[in-house]
Parts: structure tokens; C-alpha cells; sequence
């Protein structure tokens, strides 16, 4: 979706902000550009749709309630389907992303002592300081000169989730990363060819041996890092976490190959979602003075000028309410999973046969105009307690729902909170004159081209 602005939205620094009451449009549903072009808009109205596509029909589950009885209550109903599952498999092995059943359940329950609260609380000091470093390269950009903010955020949140899962610098990683996922998307991106029998099996071979090149570099060093930890026990990254780790009910740990299966999702997935909402961010702040002016009276009154700590998270609440609302508007994943119907159901009075493709798609429930009100506007305040008040569980999915939920997403929402406001207690971010910011969409969606903006010192 092209996320122009509209005509009364202002573009840079010295606009004449808008009225306090006055929300701006950011995006359009029915623009032609929309990432989600396949979907019609009848599903932003509707509570489910049944959609025609070139490998045949599907549906389209919008409204909360229906979300809720696919991940939730019939869950076991919806598994992901056999092409998602090879498709993530190319990507990242038997990760959380792509396994199923007992193993899921297995590494799911394995893995969730280095996603709770003590753990993240662990990891939010090296987030902080990697920050704070940023800010300080930042400080040292040339006045006038725009940087690429996608790209710089992305390099940001390589370096913390190197830190994080590796105790390590980022930038070797870094760069083996970033090849490998660039290299790994192009080699994953699914046509028509790839739902046709006999020649499906042939490409999907295809992918996986391109993915293995691009990846080998990177699957060397993890192998290194794994048998430095093995041979050195107690360690307090990710790493060392998940190599110690035991399922709590049969007491068994993960191998070597299912624990580089699950850093590598992780280190993926985490830096690269973490990476567009930040972006996106930026963005919504620059078309909205008046909310980027209510962030830094809160990080004044909460923070006077100092670095913010893990602590500080639970009182920057308008943070929060920023970038809740960014990943309402851009989720990082707009299009979760796609499952298939073992059985025939029912979802919202929609009769759902036996094998039929389902798809909950965040890009649509976040703008379903049923549970909504103005859902193509850029409004924080929608996310206060009092606005979130009777708001259905399920219309707001950013890290998905279920028992599938994503494990690393109060790590994420830390690292957002604290970048976010460690570099906006320093800086205003604004577009050059004229540029017009689109979105591309693969697995994430992210700014086609980049994201161009000037820094300016506060």
C-alpha cells in the first residue's frame, strides 16, 4: 500500500501542526498499491469472506470473534498448512515458525523461561547501551543529510539481538545476517509454479539448496558459538539459555541442530520485525507534530534528560500507545499464517468446508471497520486504558494470538520502548521535501526503497 498522506497532512519541520482534535489520515485501504492487493474490501466489513484466487477459493477471517475461534478455541482445527510449513522450514529449519504438534509443544515450552520477565529484564540493560551508542553516531551525522532510516534501524536491532542471543558484537553477524535474509527472501518468494504438483517438489528443492549457500557463513559461526557455550556452561545470553534449557515435563534438552534451528528464527525474526515497526515509527511520528510533542513531554516529565532503564518502561505509557498504534496501522507481519480446516466448522455464521485454506490477516483486522473507529487514522490515544476498555481481545494481533503467540514479543516491545525513547528524547526525524514513502511487502513489510529522513538534534 502506497502510505502517501493525505492532502491535509503536513509533510516537514515548520508545517503548522494540526488541530489537537484533528487525526491524519496515513493510510487508504482501497489504494491499489495496498500490500494485501488480493484481499477485497468487502473483508474489511464483513466478519469472514470467501475469496477466489488463482490456486482456488479462500477465506478471510476478520472480526475478532472469528480470529479467536481459529487460533483459540478450535485451534487444533487450523494447523498451518503443509506450504507454509516447507516454506518457513527453508528458512529456519524445525523453528517455532515452522514445526508443529508435539515438537512445537516441546521447544514452545523449552524455550519460555528465556522469554519471561527476568530474562527480558536481563536483556534490557545491553538494549539501553546499544542505544545509547546509536544516539551517539547519530549526534555525528553531517547537518542536511538524510540517512536511510530503515536501513539504520536495522542495523540497531541486529546489534541488540547479537547482544541478546549471543553476547556479542553485531557487526560480523550482522552482516552475515542481513545477506542471508536478503539473500533467502528473494530465494522464498512463492509464485503460482509452487502450488503445481511435480514441480512444486522440484522448486521447493531449489530454495532450499539456495537458502543452505546463503545461510552457510552464518550456520558456521553459530555452530562455533554453540560449542564454545557447551564447552563453557553458564552463560546468561539466549544461547547459553537454550543450551541449557530443559522441557519442564520430560526433561529433555534441545540437540545442537534444534537449538541453531531456533536462535536463527529467533535472530531472524526478532531483529527483522523489531526493525520495520521501528521504521514505521519514525514515520507515523514525522506526519504527527502534536503526538511527537506529547512523546517528549513524557519523556521529560518521566525521564528529565537521563537514559531510560528497564524500570522506566511501565511509566513511558504514551511510548507504548505510539508504537501499539504503528504496528495497528503497519504491522511488522501484516499477513500471519495461513492454516487449512482438518474438518468443516464455523466462523461468524460462515460455513468453513474441509480443507480450505484460512487466513487471518492483521493488515485487515486492525482496520476492520466493525471494531474501529476512523481505522485508517494514526490516533495513539486509541490505545489508552480507558479507549482499550471493552475493545474484543482479538482485534488488535501484531505478535498473532493463541497458544502460537509470538514468544518473543515483551522482548520486543522492551527494545521498542527503549530505543524509541533513548533517540527521541535527542531527535526529530523528518522527510525530504516531496518524497513519497511506499510499502513493500514480503514476509515483513517494510518501506519500499528505504525510508530517507533528516535528523535534526532536539
Amino acid at each position: 500500500m502506497d502510505a502517501r498522506v493525505a492532502e491535509d497532512s503536513p509533510r516537514l519541520a515548520g508545517w503548522s501542526p494540526p488541530p489537537e482534535k484533528a487525526p491524519i489520515r496515513l493510510t487508504r485501504i482501497d489504494d491499489p498499491q495496498s500490500p494485501m492487493p488480493q484481499i477485497v474490501r468487502a473483508a474489511y466489513e464483513r466478519p469472514v469472506i470467501r475469496q477466489m484466487s488463482a490456486i482456488g477459493p479462500f477465506y478471510v477471517v476478520g472480526d475478532p470473534e472469528g480470529v479467536k475461534r481459529v487460533f483459540l478455541d478450535n485451534v487444533a482445527n487450523y494447523p498451518k498448512t503443509e506450504m507454509e510449513r516447507r516454506f518457513f522450514g527453508v528458512l529456519f529449519g524445525n523453528g517455532l515458525l515452522s514445526s508443529d504438534g508435539d515438537t512445537w509443544r516441546a521447544h514452545r515450552r523449552t524455550m519460555a523461561p528465556a522469554f519471561a520477565p527476568p530474562a527480558v529484564a536481563a536483556y534490557a540493560p545491553g538494549m539501553a547501551d546499544d542505544a545509547r551508542a546509536f544516539a551517539e553516531r547519530w549526534a555525528q551525522l553531517p547537518p542536511g543529510e538524510p540517512v536511510d532510516v530503515a536501513h539504520d534501524m536495522t542495523r540497531l536491532t541486529l546489534q541488540i539481538i547479537s547482544r541478546a542471543v549471543f553476547a556479542t558484537d553485531g557487526a560480523a553477524l550482522g552482516d552475515m545476517m542481513e545477506a542471508g535474509v536478503n539473500g533467502a527472501m528473494a530465494a522464498t518468494q512463492v509464485g503460482v509454479l509452487d502450488f503445481v504438483p511435480l514441480i512444486d517438489k522440484w522448486r521447493m528443492a531449489r530454495r532450499e539448496a539456495r537458502v543452505a549457500a546463503v545461510f552457510a557463513d552464518l550456520d558456521a559461526m553459530v555452530a562455533r558459538l554453540i560449542a564454545e557455550r557447551e564447552a563453557a556452561p553458564g552463560g546468561t545470553d539466549l544461547l547459553s539459555r537454550l543450551i541449557a534449557a530443559r522441557d519442564g515435563e520430560t526433561g529433555v534438552a534441545m540437540t545442537a541442530q534444534e537449538v541453531r534451528d531456533q536462535v536463527v528464527t529467533i535472530f531472524v525474526a526478532g531483529h527483522e520485525t523489531t526493525a520495520a515497526a521501528m521504521s514505521w515509527i519514525w514515520y507515523a511520528l514525522s506526519q504527527r507534530p502534536d503526538v511527537e510533542a506529547k512523546l517528549h513531554a513524557e519523556l521529560g516529565e518521566v525521564l528529565g534528560g537521563r537514559d531510560p532503564t528497564h524500570e522506566d518502561v511501565p511509566n513511558l505509557a504514551y511510548a507504548r500507545m505510539v508504537i501499539d498504534e504503528t504496528m495497528r496501522l503497519y504491522p511488522p507481519a501484516p499477513g500471519t499464517s495461513t492454516r487449512q480446516a482438518l474438518a468443516a466448522d464455523e466462523i461468524c455464521g460462515v460455513k468453513i468446508p474441509k480443507g480450505a485454506p484460512v487466513c487471518v490477516v492483521p493488515w485487515v483486522t486492525h482496520r476492520h471497520r466493525a471494531h474501529w473507529d476512523q481505522p485508517d487514522r494514526f490516533m495513539p490515544e486509541r490505545f489508552s486504558k480507558e479507549a482499550s476498555a471493552g475493545r474484543p481481545r482479538y482485534a488488535y494481533i501484531p505478535f498473532g494470538a493463541g497458544p502460537r503467540v509470538c514468544i518473543g514479543a515483551s522482548l520486543a516491545l522492551t527494545e521498542m520502548v527503549l530505543v524509541l525513547a533513548t533517540l527521541a528524547q535527542r531527535f526529530r526525524l523528518r522527510l525530504p521535501p516531496g518524497h513519497e514513502v511506499a510499502i513493500q511487502h514480503r514476509v515483513t513489510m517494510r518501506p519500499l526503497g528505504g525510508l530517507p529522513m533528516f535528523v535534526e538534534r532536539r
